[in-house]
């Protein structure tokens, strides 16, 4: 029986699936702000930028339409766009001023409106700098491969910084397509056992799961997970030890990702008292003995 052929690691990680929802309640305001903190930063701050100089352009219009600007040359929008900013920011250099009750009405808005954009805009940034996110890294490979005579799926999970995930709980789903006996494609969800499923995971940890009698993948042959569409959720919650917040992960394997006949090359390494962590080598495979049964040369159930 030949070793199988090495697959090229893939060059990013597989693309979530777009959930276009229909039916539900609207509610613009409260998505929209979701929809905000969901950015990222440079296009955050770039939103927030785009919207001040549209706010003081609007009145900026507004002062150049009533005048009374002291200090403002006639007829300058560039001038009145520079008095808008001012109140805006509430600077107050003092050498343009309202001199009219119309110019000093729309200072009253503009403060108005200034208070409320201001208060959003610490809001947004506060929540966004508040909310603990994890660094966690996983293969991109999931490997099927002997590990004390039976055959085993194995995937890695890294922690990307120096701190802990104390109590991290590791849910591993798989999904797949199933037909009714009425003819009705039916999406199954089935959770797969892992050889341990809760530590506190410092920087890296390979997980596994045993192909035995009672795995929902016994019967299963890699060209009966690519038929029925299979696709392995790992999930990832835990308290962060900085923050003392709950952060959690996900990251999605189809069935074209498993490598049968390989394994996660190591990554630590001991010695004396310093341990290393070398992420060079975090997706790397290397093969080892064939898996009895896969699929060289005809598949058979992971039973062998």
């Amino acid at each position: 029986m030949n070793a199988p052929t090495p697959l090229p690691p893939p060059s990013k990680a597989p693309v979530d699936y777009e959930i276009r929802v229909v039916g539900a309640p609207r509610t613009p305001l409260r998505d929209f702000y979701h929809a905000l903190l969901q950015l990222q930063w440079p296009a955050t701050i770039g939103f927030i930028t785009v919207v001040y100089v549209l706010v003081n352009t609007l009145f900026a219009l507004l002062y150049f339409e009533v005048g009374g600007v002291e200090h403002a040359e006639p007829g300058s929008f560039v001038d009145a766009f520079y008095f808008s900013v001012q109140t805006m920011g509430t600077i107050g250099y003092g050498y343009m001023y309202p001199a009219t009750h119309g110019a000093n009405a729309v200072v009253v808005v503009e403060s108005t409106v200034s208070l409320v954009l201001t208060a959003l805009a610490t809001g947004l940034v506060f929540a966004k700098f508040s909310r603990p996110t994890a660094r966690l890294m996983f293969s991109e490979r999931i490997t099927v491969s002997l590990m004390n005579g039976m055959p085993t799926l194995s995937f890695r999970l890294g922690n990307q910084r120096k701190n802990r995930i104390v109590e991290a709980t590791i849910r591993m789903v798989m999904l797949r397509t199933e037909r009714t006996l009425e003819g009705k494609d039916f999406y199954r969800s089935t959770d797969l056992k892992l050889t341990r499923e809760r530590f506190s995971l410092t920087r890296s940890w390979n997980l596994m799961h045993v192909v035995d009698e009672t795995s929902p993948l016994y019967a299963d042959t890699p060209e009966s997970l690519i038929e029925d569409g299979v696709e392995f959720v790992v999930s990832v919650s835990g308290l962060d030890d900085t923050w003392m917040q709950t952060v959690h992960a996900q990251y999605r394997y189809p069935a074209e990702m498993i490598m049968y006949g390989y394994r996660l090359k190591d990554v630590l390494t001991e010695q004396g008292n310093v341990i290393t962590l070398d992420l060079t080598h975090f997706h790397e495979v290397e093969p080892t003995q064939p898996v009895p049964g896969f699929p060289y040369p005809e598949p058979q159930p992971f039973s062998g």
